[in-house]
């Protein structure tokens, strides 16, 4: 019987991730928030993680669906799910990851020229620039078409001036794809908005990290004074950057479902991957191989069933992804739903570790402990970032469900 050319190819995955992945590297899968952002100021790990990104981009695998000549690998979504499998099956991590890849790169593919897209997206493929978003500014967050970052033309360039906020890892990035005014006389505040790709080393760009309850700084203040950019660094139509920022904000929600999703089925994605049920037994007790408390058993029962019924759905949009259809309005469903579920989640690993996820630092807590906590912390602002729910519930409203305004 022939052999069909899926598990043609899919031998050929197998074989070559057997022959070529670094050995220190498996067995160490790494969740989707983790892994290799790239960039000129990223610092590997180790050799074998360099070389690694360096193998997969020789093969265009890091961005495996993207056509070769911009870096890709040029494969069917048949294939890139092959590949997604069999790297899952050897325990591998992702080779890069970053916001070149989930949320620049296809808008550019979408609507970039070939200019830019020959300039941006090989570069990305090889990890060798890191991107940030340049979106929400402190007087415009859920409102976001209230921005007012300006852009003043001056021949062939534009001069901004303005600020953005909660522009995550800033402060690493190599450039920002950013939504400025270019035309404040505008009939409607959507029109007279660009998007446009600045450098961050540009002059008069600067950032400043926003230290949060967590601990962590993963967002930035970023200023921009007198900072010129060339006209050619438009996406698109000057003034007409809208329903581009719009069709990004699908990639984001689509990436940060796929996040949501990952974290949803264990409790520690970058230890063992340890089930809430586990968990609850380690530090309630178990009778007769159930959760001792029968509260707490109907809770993680409940939340299981909801992760498990959030990962199918997002699968089968994810199908239809493949299948050719671009992100639509009900990603904003996905973060909804996501990242309520990742709330509760959270809030019931702190409960089940009790007097344990009270530690900040110091002796007697490990590192699972405060990583819980921290991550509680953090999780309050899961329904903020990336859109509020109440925008999303707006969006479900008149694009899912087609209710009147």
């Amino acid at each position: 019987m022939p052999t069909s050319p899926q598990n043609e190819f899919r031998e050929e995955v197998r074989s070559w991730l057997s022959d070529h992945a670094p050995v220190s590297l498996r067995g160490v899968e790494s969740s989707k928030i983790d892994g290799v952002w790239g960039g000129k100021k990223w610092q590997f790990d180790s050799a074998d993680q360099k070389r690694w990104l360096e193998l997969m981009a020789g093969r265009g695998w890091t961005a495996p669906t993207w056509p070769t000549k911009y870096g890709g690998g040029g494969l069917t979504n048949e294939q890139a799910e092959i590949l997604a499998e069999e790297l899952k099956a050897h325990q591998l991590p992702p080779p890069l990851v970053g916001f070149g890849l989930t949320m620049i790169g296809p808008t550019l593919l979408h609507f970039g020229n070939e200019q830019q897209k020959a300039e941006h997206l090989p570069k990305i493929c090889r990890g060798e620039v890191r991107w940030c978003q340049g979106y929400s500014e402190p007087g415009a967050g859920s409102d976001l078409a209230s921005l007012q970052t300006r852009a003043v033309r001056d021949g062939d360039h534009f001069i901004i001036n303005g600020s953005k906020i909660w522009t995550s890892s800033a402060d690493q990035a190599d450039w920002i794809f950013a939504l400025v005014r270019t035309d404040p006389h505008a009939r409607t505040k959507q029109e007279g908005i660009t998007f446009i790709l600045i450098d961050m080393e540009s002059p008069g760009v600067s950032t400043r990290p926003i230290k949060l309850i967590s601990g962590d700084s993963p967002f930035c203040e970023t200023h921009f004074v007198d900072v010129r950019v060339p006209e050619i660094n438009v996406v698109g139509e000057v003034g007409a950057g809208w329903k581009i920022a719009k069709a990004l904000l699908g990639h984001e929600r689509s990436m940060l479902a796929d996040i949501l999703e990952e974290l949803s089925m264990s409790t520690d994605s970058q230890q063992s991957r340890t089930t809430l049920s586990e968990l609850a037994k380690q530090h309630i007790g178990e009778v007769n191989g159930k959760i001792r408390d029968e509260v707490v058993r109907n809770r993680v029962a409940g939340i299981e069933m909801d992760a498990q019924a959030f990962s199918l759905t997002i699968r089968r949009t994810r199908d239809a992804a493949e299948a050719g259809q671009p992100p639509g309005p009900e990603t904003s469903i996905f973060k909804v739903y996501g990242t309520e579920l990742s709330q509760r989640r959270s809030e019931l690993m702190v409960r089940i570790l009790g007097p344990q996820a009270l530690g900040w630092e110091g002796p007697g807590f490990d590192e699972f402990d405060l990583a819980t906590t921290r991550t509680w912390l953090k999780s309050r602002t899961e329904t903020i970032g990336g859109g509020t729910s109440e925008i999303q519930l707006n969006v479900i409203a008149k694009r899912v469900l087609g209710l009147p305004d």
